[in-house]
């Protein structure tokens, strides 16, 4: 961003993740000397991005301008919200975190397990207004699948910006009401600019109702006489509750597997947004001692997470875990962009162990989005009434399809800013416009190692995991410039030794051919230049013999 702009009469809005994915949610607010960021998520990394573990913003420009963040607003508790604070935290300096609810204890927690200095780290109030220099942030209530949800008003100079924070309208919610009068008041007052939650805006109609799954979740338990085991987003804490009330009802008692799930549900129970008596979750050592029939297995891996419990069952592998005749397995999910195929591939193998496989359907509502149809994000709109509008969190069809329905709904189509990460929305009061960029990019995250995966490596793996490595080991004598035996040939992914011996010994004499060329006394032992050299022509004989590009890996030693 250009800094000599920095003091004009104008808000600056953009998004350091959360435009075009579905996730790393990271939106800022600016004017003149004051930011105020809202969120900080991370993303889950889909099967290309190989040994990655999250995907979180590049926190660059927020790092080179710390000394204007005035503080961290939290809209509620997913992981692609608040997932990436301690990321932040290690990097750049934050004077204060507001987070209410249960979203306050989830962070705590994570804090507690991830970062070992002092944070401040404040809770608010529905009704609370925070006061700045120059923003006054206030909040209203919304629903979503997960309990303390709320929309985000912050109050310019300019103008009152809108943050809906992820949100569907349900009449009749499992937990509280959508703050309806203060929306509508707050759209009375007048909004500059709206940016909404865009990941339901393919669908059309409203979102299934959390009493609707509820109910129906009641009623399969009732029907069902073996066992069950049922996964489900670890923060959805609604249908977690849903799911411990058709237990109660059903005589069961719950074994919970999957750290993620543990841990929300332990906050959950601590903050009473889980309701159990005591007794109702039983420890995994005592499994034995419960009939099927009274048995529910609550378990992490709705999105067919390589680790997580649910696949590590489909696939044999869990340690406590086995498929037994009369099992019925529940997603209480649906998949997320970039999840499909590894859902099906774990529902696949519950199938050919034997399990009842019950998934979202047109005949089994065993999940409700928290995130609103066309015409919950229609009326969002005409609650609001923006003059300008910026359509968030979602790929860039739901954006599109996002900002057709606010000009169905009345804005201006030049008031609707399809926007990518980086891109800066300056808003003065009578004006918008994309002029300006900060720095953005995918930052990887490998066993906590932050940044230090970049794109190469990943290709490196890629090709790895495609086409395998061919490694080549040859011991040279510096004393008279020979080979001093017939080159080693390792293969890992790529062929089978004993069965290609007229290959390898090609590869061999081909590395005999070009490793004599470079071996001249009368110059200097060039290691480097035998290394590419070796590439080069193995590359060309392998790619012609076979159409495969395997990682080759010269590896020389000098005697």
């Amino acid at each position: 961003m250009n800094k000599t702009n920095v003091f004009k009469e104008e808000a600056k809005v953009f998004a350091l993740g959360g435009l075009g994915e579905v996730g790393k949610n990271m939106y800022c607010v600016q004017y003149k000397d004051e930011i105020i960021v809202i969120d900080s998520g991370l993303l889950f990394p889909d099967d290309h991005l190989m040994g990655i573990d999250y995907v979180i913003p590049d926190y660059s420009y927020l790092l080179e301008n710390e000394d204007k963040i005035k503080a961290l607003i939290i809209s509620h508790g997913h992981e692609d919200h608040i997932g990436g604070i301690p990321f932040l935290l290690r990097q750049v300096k934050i004077p204060v975190i507001y987070a209410s609810g249960l979203s306050h204890g989830l962070i705590q927690a994570k804090l507690d397990e991830r970062v070992d200095f002092p944070v401040n780290l404040q809770k608010f109030q529905e009704d609370d207004i925070l006061k700045l220099s120059y923003f006054e942030i206030s909040f209203f209530r919304t629903n979503h699948s997960i309990p303390d949800s709320f929309g985000i008003k912050v109050k310019t100079p300019v103008g009152v910006i809108v943050h809906t924070g992820d949100f569907k309208f349900d009449f009749s919610p499992t937990g509280r009401d959508s703050d309806y009068q203060k929306m509508a008041r707050i759209g009375e007052e007048g909004v500059l600019c709206l940016l909404s939650d865009s990941t339901n805006a393919e669908m059309e109609d409203f979102t299934t109702s959390e009493k609707v799954v509820s109910e129906n979740i009641k009623e399969m338990f009732e029907s069902i006489d073996g066992r069950i085991i049922i996964s489900t987003f670890a923060s959805n804490i609604h249908r977690i509750q849903q799911i411990v009330e058709a237990s109660i009802a059903t005589d069961r008692k719950i074994a919970v597997f999957g750290r993620s799930m543990t841990k929300n549900i332990d906050v959950g129970y601590k903050l009473g947004y889980i309701k159990a008596p005591k007794g109702t979750f039983i420890y995994t050592r005592n499994r034995s001692e419960i009939r099927n029939k009274n048995l529910t297995i609550l378990c992490t891996g709705s999105q067919g997470e390589p680790l997580a419990a649910l696949t590590r069952i489909a696939a044999n592998t869990h340690r406590q875990i086995s498929l037994i005749p009369g099992d019925t397995v529940i997603l209480s999910s649906s998949p997320i962009p970039g999840n499909l195929e590894s859902v099906n591939r774990t529902i696949n193998m519950l199938y050919k162990r034997g399990a009842n496989v019950i998934t979202q359907s047109p005949f089994a509502d065993v999940h409700a989005s928290g995130h609103g149809g066309q015409n919950e994000l229609k009326l969002m709109l005409k609650l609001m009434k923006p003059k300008y509008f910026m359509p968030i969190h979602g790929e860039y069809r739901m954006l599109k399809k996002h900002s057709k329905l606010a000009i169905d709904t009345g804005v201006l189509p030049e008031n609707t800013f399809i926007m990518e990460n980086g891109d800066v929305l300056v808003l003065t009061k009578d004006t918008a416009s994309v002029s300006e960029k900060v720095k953005t990019s995918d930052i990887y995250v490998d066993s906590e190692s932050i940044g230090e995966v970049g794109s190469l490596v990943i290709k490196d793996r890629r090709e790895l995991s495609e086409d395998g490595l061919l490694s080549v080991i040859l011991t040279v004598s510096q004393a008279n410039y020979e080979v001093m035996c017939t080159p080693n040939i390792i293969s890992r992914g790529f062929i089978h030794l004993e069965e290609n011996d007229e290959m390898i010994k090609d590869i061999q004499e081909i590395v005999l051919d070009v490793t004599e060329k470079y071996l001249n006394p009368k110059h200097k032992l060039n290691i480097s230049g035998i290394k590419n050299e070796i590439i080069k022509s193995l590359r060309k004989y392998i790619n012609d013999e076979t159409r495969r590009e395997p990682m080759i890996m010269p590896v020389i030693m000098v005697l």
